[in-house]
């Protein structure tokens, strides 16, 4: 993840911010067994070669390892083409029952067009990824960074548009939709009442895009790990906190997305994730094996 990368992590504080006060709203309040899932975010990753997949196994069968170890993807690969009804039916073929897909929207959406004239490259799109059947979950919108709450209005409109029956969430990364202008709280208002969730993005960077603010009982982070720096398990142990809180408030679902330099070491913390979320909640998500099983956890 290049959004709030850092060279160094000096003086970063990391700590969560307190939930927004709209999260409490979302909320039921009532204990629940949250759905948990963790992935990455591809799995073209010839360096998991004996770490988390066969040592032989084909490049045309590491979607099917990468689904034995890991329960979701950002699948990125819709962001930069829409893909054919052929290829999207082979995705969800090659992966279990309880595999979910979370598609990001196509770039010539969010980035070129920027949610103007684009209606028949958004029901290309929507008609393509519907082919995932019961393994697609959340699809989401990363809006570019330059992308202000001046513009909330032109993208509600859009947004109003989407089906209904559908799951889709927005990744905002503009500074002025944290900072409580009217746009943006308008915008995020607009989220609540349509069922639109709201991607949490935890980077070293960007502090304020850990915003916490829930807009659905439903929530997603894309985690920006530093190669296992021992603030990658502090990171993690505090979201572990923060998910028992909103289980006992009625979080529904939690998905992590895990972002490694290169997504060489994602199995790692994944791994980490999972073996301290059921030793603290007793919340259980598929996690990855490791062929040596070396990893000391804790």
């Amino acid at each position: 993840m290049k959004f709030g990368k850092l060279d160094s992590l000096v003086g970063v504080d990391f700590t969560l911010p307190l939930d927004h006060p709209d999260t409490a709203k979302v909320l039921n309040g009532i204990d629940t067994q949250t759905q948990v899932y963790q992935g990455g975010t591809m799995w073209n990753i010839p360096e998991w070669l004996g770490k988390i997949y066969q040592e032989k196994t084909r490049k045309a069968d590491f979607i099917s390892a990468y689904g034995q170890q890991f329960s979701t993807i950002e699948l990125n690969a819709t962001h930069y083409r829409i893909p054919t009804k052929e290829t999207v039916v082979k995705w969800s073929d090659s992966m279990p029952d309880d595999f979910v897909f979370c598609p990001k929207f196509p770039q010539s959406i969010s980035h070129y067009r920027r949610f103007n004239n684009c209606d028949d490259v958004t029901d290309q799109f929507l008609e393509v990824i519907h082919y995932l059947g019961k393994k697609l979950s959340t699809s989401f919108i990363q809006l570019p960074p330059n992308y202000s709450a001046k513009k909330g209005e032109e993208l509600v409109r859009y947004l109003e548009k989407l089906p209904r029956d559908m799951r889709f969430a927005i990744e905002f990364r503009n500074e002025d939709w944290f900072d409580g202008n009217h746009e943006a709280e308008a915008t995020w208002q607009a989220l609540r009442s349509m069922g639109i969730g709201s991607v949490i993005t935890d980077t070293g960077g960007r502090r304020d895009a850990v915003h916490m603010r829930l807009t659905t009982p439903d929530c997603i982070v894309r985690f920006g790990g530093n190669e296992l720096d021992p603030t990658d398990y502090t990171r993690i142990d505090a979201w572990i906190s923060r998910i028992s809180s909103w289980k006992r408030n009625g979080l529904e679902s939690f998905q992590l997305w895990m972002h490694q330099p290169n997504s060489v070491l994602s199995p790692e913390t994944c791994i980490y994730f999972s073996e301290k979320l059921k030793a603290t909640t007793g919340l259980e998500c598929k996690r990855p094996r490791l062929l040596n099983n070396t990893l000391t956890l804790f």
